[in-house]
């Protein structure tokens, strides 16, 4: 038999309401980009799974609807709307602050690898990866120099670090000297619009985008990291090598577009073969994954690689690099190469496009790898990680 008394403190804790700030200025509707998504896929879910708590949703421009989630949230909107670097100090180290002594959150949780310095509150900082450590040469001077200033101080002053692969546990831990018990790993998932898609539907997608010839598929931000240049080259030589009749989509916004990318577009024999779609939304960007070859991804650097998963699921095989996490998120479910080696891009293009029996096996492979990733073990991971700081000493800031 239970006593009265608690009975009555049970339902005490169950009720009492935690305040949880979320820095969600990443979340704009149709500009979703890799953290955008981890954002809303995560805390759509928290806030749904924890109606007991109080969630205030920070932005940086004045919200769409389909981001508040449910009642539990009250969204706020501060200025200066933060892109540029001076205008992200000023949101993160005066509106910010100014905001959190009003709001009084039992914790900010800041899934873009930002965070203010100049607040007491508890906080989680989710860092997705040290490109700007590793290659900063591939930043314009001001977001590396702001990059390379404030991490090391965001990482100190927080009570705590989420991570989205392994590798980049390991390398936040070297890289700024933590006790690795203090980050913890919350893998990303992928869209449900990612599946594989009947033969009809990826006849129909073939003939809107290549007149109807096969293609390799690249998805991403098109951008130094992404190792276009050398994937242009690659198929370049694939084309010469083999007369095929295959083409390349580039699914992406040009955000840095450099002269190395430029060149290498441009010298290209087959770049009439070259298909730019600009970014495109998840239903159309699942028919077109769904319709290709293989997926070539093999970035210089990721902190994770979401179009892995991605391909995974729309039973795609998989090109990827042997660098940073992709190794990790790949398994053995993929054809992993030297990013740096075009010879040997051009060679996994060949053998992907030829050996039916390799697709199928990778295919099969990629079937069972993806069990380890979905956003409702990432919302789970993320809310674990939340109650940990939640529960942690308060630091001495």
């Amino acid at each position: 038999m239970l006593f009265p008394e608690y009975v009555y403190l049970c339902l005490f804790f169950k009720t009492v309401n935690l305040k949880i700030a979320v820095n969600t200025r990443l979340l704009l509707k149709n500009k979703l980009e890799g953290i955008g998504w981890f954002t809303y896929e995560s805390f759509k879910r928290i806030v749904q799974n924890h109606p007991e708590h109080e969630f205030h949703f920070i932005f940086d421009r004045p919200w769409d609807e389909t981001f508040i989630f449910g009642n539990n949230i009250i969204p706020h909107k501060i200025s200066p709307p933060a892109r540029h670097p001076f205008l992200i100090w000023s949101w993160y180290e005066i509106s910010l602050p100014r905001l959190l002594k009003k709001i009084k959150p039992d914790l900010l949780v800041s899934p873009d690898a930002f965070n203010t310095l100049h607040s007491k509150v508890k906080k989680l900082t989710v860092i997705h990866d040290l490109n700007f450590e590793h290659h900063p040469e591939q930043m314009t001077l001001l977001n590396r120099k702001l990059y390379q200033y404030y991490t090391p101080k965001i990482v100190k002053n927080a009570d705590r670090i989420a991570t989205v692969s392994t590798f980049s546990k390991q390398d936040i831990v070297k890289h700024y000297g933590i006790d690795q018990d203090k980050v913890d790993v919350v893998y990303n998932g992928s869209n449900s619009k990612f599946k594989p898609i009947t033969t009809q539907e990826q006849a129909e997608t073939k003939a809107h985008y290549t007149n109807g010839a096969p293609y390799f598929i690249f998805i991403g931000a098109l951008n130094p990291r992404k190792n276009l240049a050398r994937l242009f080259n690659a198929f370049d030589l694939f084309k010469k090598a083999t007369g095929s009749h295959i083409k390349y989509v580039i699914v992406g916004e040009r955000m840095y577009w450099s002269r190395d990318i430029k060149e290498a577009y441009e010298t290209m024999e087959f770049r009439n073969d070259v298909i730019f779609t600009g970014r495109l939304e998840p239903d159309q960007l699942g028919k077109v994954l769904g319709s290709a070859i293989a997926i070539t991804y093999v970035s210089i650097f990721e902190g994770f690689g979401i179009p892995i998963i991605e391909a995974f699921n729309a039973e795609v095989p998989v090109i990827t690099a042997n660098t940073s996490s992709m190794p990790e998120v790949a398994g053995d479910a993929a054809l992993i190469i030297n990013p740096f080696d075009i010879d040997k891009m051009a060679e996994a293009m060949k053998i992907i496009s030829t050996d039916e029996v390799l697709r199928q096996s990778l295919i099969a492979k990629g079937k069972v790898q993806k069990q380890k990733f979905s956003w409702n073990k990432t919302a789970d991971h993320l809310w674990h990680s939340i109650d940990k700081t939640l529960n942690s000493k308060p630091q001495t800031k």
